[in-house]
């Protein structure tokens, strides 16, 4: 068994993209689990169903439930209380682990959280898993935070201290460009033009995927 879980800004780029269609064929392509938490949910279906502005997202988000594109992670036997109190821990250590004039800073909400407590819990089932996330802070929060401490400096412009370190090296990240590069590249794309690729990568880049053009365009390359 093997699982994607994906959090709230990969769904919704995707969507705002208008590539969710391709969800069909790349989970027939990766022959696993695409997996949606309750906090997930929440964030890019029940929530924004209430806002005229965000109801047809959330619509297309409900269809690729009902559809069964996406799961619960009930669907691989692990119950929403296990998340639930895996993500409270994630939640208190992460809003923590950085602080800035004696005041801690708030890194990551609950949907975030909930998609690291499960990569948590499936790595400790030896289920191989990753997480997609586009947001720049939670990629860098899991593969270097002392960069993130530095981010923060930067955009701050004042001294941040990195009190804790969240034990996250074993948790895979990918964002939806790889997602739609894959796409790409396994002739998954209906739209057969010579910039498909590239509308495809800055699509992703515009609407939340932390990619730079210089990936882009090293990803065209290959």
């Amino acid at each position: 068994m093997k699982a994607l879980i994906f959090d709230s800004s990969s769904i919704i780029n995707l969507v705002m993209s208008g590539i969710e269609e391709l969800l069909a064929s790349l989970k027939t392509e990766f022959n696993g689990k695409f997996i949606m938490t309750e906090s997930v949910k929440y964030e890019t279906m029940d929530r924004p169903m209430q806002i005229k502005r965000f109801e047809l997202g959330a619509l297309k988000v409900k269809n690729l439930l009902d559809n069964k594109i996406f799961e619960f992670p009930n669907s691989i036997g692990i119950s929403n209380e296990e998340i639930k109190e895996k993500t409270k821990e994630i939640l208190n250590f992460a809003n923590s682990s950085f602080s800035a004039k004696n005041e801690f800073m708030h890194i990551i909400d609950l949907g975030e959280a909930s998609c690291l407590a499960l990569s948590l819990i499936l790595n400790n089932e030896k289920i191989k898993n990753a997480i997609v996330v586009d947001e720049r802070t939670t990629r860098m929060l899991v593969e270097n935070p002392a960069n993130l401490k530095k981010l923060f400096e930067n955009k701050l412009h004042t001294k941040v201290s990195l009190t804790n370190k969240l034990n996250l090296q074993n948790i895979k990240i990918i964002r939806s460009s790889e997602l739609a590069y894959l796409a790409y590249k396994k002739n998954l794309v209906e739209l057969k033009n010579g910039r498909v690729l590239d509308a495809l990568l800055y699509a992703t880049k515009f609407n939340g995927s932390s990619i730079s053009r210089n990936e882009i365009e090293e990803m065209k390359r290959l």
